[in-house]
């Protein structure tokens, strides 16, 4: 058995490596685009002009307040759709689990709906919830409920069916099989779920602000390109794309470090 620090560093370095990759990989990529493509200028902004932009300008501490502003209101607004989206996967997935029949009867109405775009069901549920809290749940939720309800079947499904016959001997029902063994074993797809979750929500907030609420990032990039602050757009994109990078390798770390503690040889594979 490896030692509690080596599987712990290991888990870190899972964590961070995704960050740094991303980086690099997204730097590159940037810069490759606006050489291909012959973007002028005005419009296109190189990584460069974004770090001026924010950092070394006259009117850079302005300018990451304005950035700061919208940002914020769009992490809360990807929160709500990740808590409820992620909430709704693990009750509908648990429910799937312990009713096969309830499983082939929702499923197939839940990929259908799946294959709607949310743009296209965005007027239906504003006037249903409105333009507040309702709507960036119910958009931001389904988002992400989709995808994590696929992970979270198969975790909960993945149960070795001697454990499950060991709780019944005990005296334990389907309910003690699901907490005791179930959620455990299905830990490592639930945090799949919540990792790919989270890019969702954020996806989720940015399409409820773009047509629903009319605040945070969303929206604000709409704002700037009317009115010409290409500066701004860009350095809005990068702060919406570096915040989901970030979350992703927080949920990352906290995945490595709760495997480390009850699943470490998940980690050393």
């Amino acid at each position: 058995m490896r030692p509690a620090g080596h599987v712990v560093r290991t888990a870190l370095w899972r964590a961070f490596r995704p960050l740094l990759v991303s980086a690099v990989v997204a730097l590159v990529v940037w810069w490759g685009a606006l050489a291909a493509f012959e973007i002028s200028p005005f419009i296109g902004k190189t990584p460069q002009d974004v770090w001026a932009y924010l950092l070394t300008d006259p009117d850079a501490a302005t300018n990451r307040a304005t950035i700061a502003a919208p940002l914020g209101v769009t992490l809360q607004h990807a929160l709500v759709g990740f808590v409820a989206g992620m909430a709704a996967a693990l009750v509908v997935g648990a429910a799937f689990v312990a009713a096969r029949s309830l499983e082939q009867s929702l499923m197939p109405i839940a990929m259908l709906l799946r294959s709607v775009p949310l743009v296209a069901m965005t007027p239906i549920i504003v006037l249903v919830f409105g333009r507040g809290l309702g709507s960036i749940a119910v958009m931001g939720g389904i988002v992400v409920f989709f995808p994590a309800l696929v992970n979270v079947v198969q975790g909960l499904r993945s149960v070795p069916p001697t454990s499950r016959d060991l709780v019944h001997a005990y005296g334990g029902s389907d309910l003690a099989v699901m907490r005791r063994v179930g959620i455990p074993t299905a830990m490592p797809a639930i945090f799949a779920a919540a990792r790919i979750s989270v890019p969702g929500a954020l996806t989720g907030a940015l399409v409820v602000e773009w047509l629903a609420t009319g605040n945070g990032i969303g929206s604000q990039i709409l704002k700037a390109i009317g009115g010409f602050r290409y500066d701004e757009v860009w350095a809005l994109i990068v702060a919406v794309t570096a915040a989901s990078v970030v979350l992703y390798t927080l949920v990352g770390l906290l995945e490595g470090l709760v495997l480390a503690r009850y699943a470490p040889h998940r980690l050393t594979r």
